[in-house]
């Protein structure tokens, strides 16, 4: 049994928006808090002060919040339990990338490790979710390579597609309707000054043109040449 298994359902919630909201310093503002999991501040403080209790995060009025290193674990494993979930929903199922992140919200909080773990070992130990996010460990850990947006790189550059930023059904829908895939190559044969907007040449000779807005939610990594 996982000790954050003890925790109820909102915690729990808490704990994973904590966890992927966090800057390079471990740091969440409350208002950011509150606008992901779309609660009052009256309520967030409330619960901070619940999980300071419990010894899961730094609280002190007005200052941003911060996991400690036991929060930090639970939430890690937590985020495990959905990203397990979305991944056998793809790989198993047959779900679309765009339909598991509902799904994998109600399922995170089943109260039993071993499914979970008997879950991994059906997929192989996967490393990452449908979405290229990184899957952590059994312990917790977990291993985030260090990828770039799309919208960082330059004209000639040959990039493999390795995640997104935003996984929301629109956007994921967006992506479907472009047969765009993670793991593909592309090259950038242009990116117009003006907004940004890129032109792109996949392996199969095709182009596509893609906003910036699109560019920076798409993370990739700088395929080196030969």
């Amino acid at each position: 049994m996982y000790i954050c298994d003890m925790y109820s359902a909102a915690e729990e919630n808490y704990l994973k928006a904590l966890f992927t909201l966090a800057n390079k310093k471990g740091e969440v503002s409350p208002n950011d808090l509150s606008k992901r999991l779309g609660t009052k501040m009256p309520t967030v403080n409330s619960m901070m002060k619940k999980l300071a209790e419990k010894k899961l995060v730094h609280y002190e009025s007005y200052k941003p919040l911060k996991l400690t290193e036991t929060g930090q674990k639970d939430a890690a494993l937590i985020l495990r339990k959905h990203r397990l979930t979305e991944m056998f929903l793809v790989e198993k199922m047959g779900f679309g990338w765009e339909n598991v992140h509902e799904i994998a919200e109600q399922i995170e909080h089943i109260k039993s490790s071993i499914f979970f773990d008997k879950m991994d070992e059906l997929l192989g130990y996967p490393k990452f979710d449908p979405h290229g996010s990184p899957i952590p460990d059994k312990n917790g850990r977990i291993n985030a390579p260090e990828y770039i947006s799309l919208s960082e790189c330059n004209v000639d550059d040959t990039v493999k597609f390795m995640a997104i930023s935003d996984s929301s059904e629109s956007f994921l829908k967006f992506l479907n309707s472009k047969n765009m895939q993670l793991g593909q190559l592309f090259k950038i044969l242009s990116v117009e000054k003006f907004d940004g907007t890129m032109n792109l040449k996949f392996e199969n000779g095709t182009e596509e043109t893609l906003s910036n807005i699109v560019c920076e939610k798409m993370l990739v990594t700088r395929i080196k040449k030969k």
